[in-house]
């Protein structure tokens, strides 16, 4: 019996141990994503046309945040962006509603040049594939051409 009972206890120590360590493996994970989130807004106009932008940066690379983009008499573009930095760029998919009462749902990919602080919004030729669409791969994205210019302002 007492044999039995030690194989018992010796096969359960692993299991015991494993549970354990990732639980502290969780928690510190999760101390690691609160430090490593960065907030930041951005608000950019051209002529006028006007557009707010606020992200949650985690791990330097990951993107969630809100968009809204309000054109000179037209309903707002609003909704959110997700994606990420790959280098000095920010892609992301924009999910939208174009003003209050529409019931459908907008989806675009967008681009922006991190640089000298701002973040300028670039133009691109875009195609659509079982359903999503994406920048071409071979067609550069041209920031020099983008409407909005966004600067950093203090988060409300």
């Amino acid at each position: 019996m007492k044999t039995r009972t030690l194989i018992l206890l010796t096969a359960a120590l692993p299991f015991m141990f494993s549970c354990q360590q990732s639980s502290n493996g969780d928690k510190a994970a999760s101390k690691k994503t609160v430090l490593d989130t960065v907030k930041q807004c951005y608000t950019a106009g051209y002529e006028k046309d006007s557009a707010f932008l606020k992200l949650k940066i985690t791990n330097t690379v990951n993107v969630l945040g809100d968009l809204t983009i309000n054109y000179e008499n037209k309903p707002a573009n609003v909704g959110t962006v997700q994606g990420k930095f790959k280098g000095d760029t920010l892609y992301v998919d924009y999910t939208y509603k174009i003003g209050e009462n529409d019931k459908n749902t907008y989806a675009n990919p967008l681009a922006f040049l991190k640089k000298d602080g701002k973040l300028v919004m670039g133009v691109g030729q875009i195609e659509t594939a079982y359903g999503r669409s994406y920048f071409v791969k071979d067609k550069p994205i041209n920031f020099e051409r983008g409407k909005f210019t966004f600067e950093e302002k203090p988060c409300k």
